[in-house]
């Protein structure tokens, strides 16, 4: 949404609602590092690749991941993949009607919501030290990073044909991939709020919000929105969601200006064996708000950086499960794309600023002027409809929602290829033919 000019804009991020809270270096960082030492996370996986981020707390946000850069041992090169990432709201009502809280903006994940890290939080990880984002903040151990096994990165079973020995031969190459994990965690009233972003070794994101902690006593009801706890069929602990808000603003090769485009794959007629097939992609030019389809995705592409096969680099959102909140217009998308505005924090209940309007409430304010894309901001709503059951007492097994960022063309081969696949690239095939 396109707003007047506001005057010391930036100051708005840093020095209100946004603040900066890691703790940093007193000395100015380098160059090369936007962040001091201990506001930076930069580790190498098993496998070779090196993440590099920085992060803070927000009192209202919690964990917040800024200039976040990845690099290979296959392309050593430090690329740039995102700007920040953040919560943008977690709004939670009761299917009673009669409860509803928008936490971030209500309460808030840093400042006294966060959790110090103690216990099992951080098992076979290392704990950060950082301010809690509040008004008076507390430096505390508040920030979890670990190294973690992700299962099978991949896995090919080669047969080739030896032309000197007129023999086949067959090689199996397999590899377990690994994670760089960054987590915290809130205690908002009963709920326990696990922030987690897992950056895998081949490039993939993926943002994750985990719910544990006990069922709220204060709220039962009846059996029209409620399930029965305890002996018996007498207290029925009411049926809620959990619609979390993200906000992703890409930034990729520290080019900007990423494009949005929008694929759909129909059925175009019958083939030979099977139902024909036609994708087809348009780009997004101006701000909106979408919703998810059936072989439809999105992806936020760089209009100038190239992988090293010519082709332009992307990331696609990449959407699983989530439960649609019907009873506000907010949480209907699935994705909205705004034009990028300091004005535009929150998903829901947008603070105002002294500066800003007041009729910027919601993601849908945001776009209702359609303006146009040149510097987009990613808004995504995951939603979980939590139907209380036995075993969520007590405490509450964890449940998670969120979902991924997957590289699309950001390196012209995966980033993992192992020594004797390298030349896997393209049409390999002696015949040419395609299978």
């Amino acid at each position: 949404m396109r707003y007047r000019k506001i005057a010391g804009a930036a100051a708005l991020l840093t020095a209100a609602t946004l603040s900066v809270t890691a703790v940093t270096a007193a000395q100015a960082a380098p160059a090369a590092t936007p962040c001091g030492a201990s506001a930076m996370v930069k580790e190498t996986l098993p496998n070779g690749t090196t993440w590099q981020l920085c992060w803070r707390i927000n009192d209202k946000a919690g964990l917040v991941l800024d200039h976040v850069f990845v690099a290979t041992k296959r392309y050593p090169e430090q690329v740039q993949v995102l700007d920040s990432i953040r919560l943008a709201q977690l709004n939670v009502p009761y299917d009673t009607g009669d409860t509803e809280y928008n936490d971030l903006t209500a309460i808030g994940l840093g400042s006294y919501g966060l959790e110090t890290i103690t216990g099992d939080d951080c098992k076979g990880g290392s704990v950060r030290q950082g301010s809690d984002g509040g008004g008076d903040p507390q430096v505390r151990d508040v920030l979890c990073v670990s190294a973690e096994p992700r299962g099978l990165a991949y896995r090919l079973h080669e047969y080739d044909w030896d032309e000197t020995t007129e023999e086949q031969t067959e090689k199996v190459y397999s590899q377990e991939g690994h994670d760089l994990v960054l987590r915290t965690i809130s205690k908002l009233g009963w709920y326990e709020y696990v922030t987690e972003y897992r950056l895998h070794d081949d490039g993939q994101i993926s943002a994750r919000l985990g719910a544990t902690g006990d069922l709220a006593p204060s709220e039962y009801s009846t059996a029209d929105n409620g399930w029965p706890l305890g002996k018996e069929a007498k207290d029925y602990s009411t049926m809620h969601y959990h619609n979390a808000f993200w906000r992703v603003d890409f930034n990729i090769a520290g080019k900007g200006g990423e494009k949005v485009e929008q694929f759909d794959t129909t059925t175009s007629g019958r083939g030979s064996m099977a139902a024909a097939l036609t994708t087809t992609h348009k780009t997004l030019g101006t701000e909106g708000t979408f919703t998810k389809a059936n072989q439809r995705f999105w992806r936020l592409v760089s209009p100038t950086s190239k992988n090293a096969d010519g082709h332009q680099r992307s990331y696609e959102l990449a959407l699983g499960a989530s439960d649609k909140y019907e009873g506000h217009p907010e949480t209907k998308p699935d994705v909205t794309f705004s034009q990028k505005n300091l004005c535009e924090k929150w998903a829901s209940d947008n603070a105002a600023d002294p500066e800003c309007p007041l009729d910027i409430k919601t993601v849908v304010d945001f776009v209702k002027d359609k303006e146009k894309l040149a510097d987009p901001v990613m808004w995504v709503r995951v939603g979980f409809h939590h139907v209380p059951r036995d075993e969520d007492q007590s405490p509450m097994p964890m449940h998670w929602q969120g979902f991924d960022l997957v590289p699309r063309d950001f390196t012209e081969m995966n980033p993992l290829t192992p020594a004797g696949r390298e030349g896997a690239n393209g049409n390999t095939s002696d015949d040419g033919s395609q299978g």
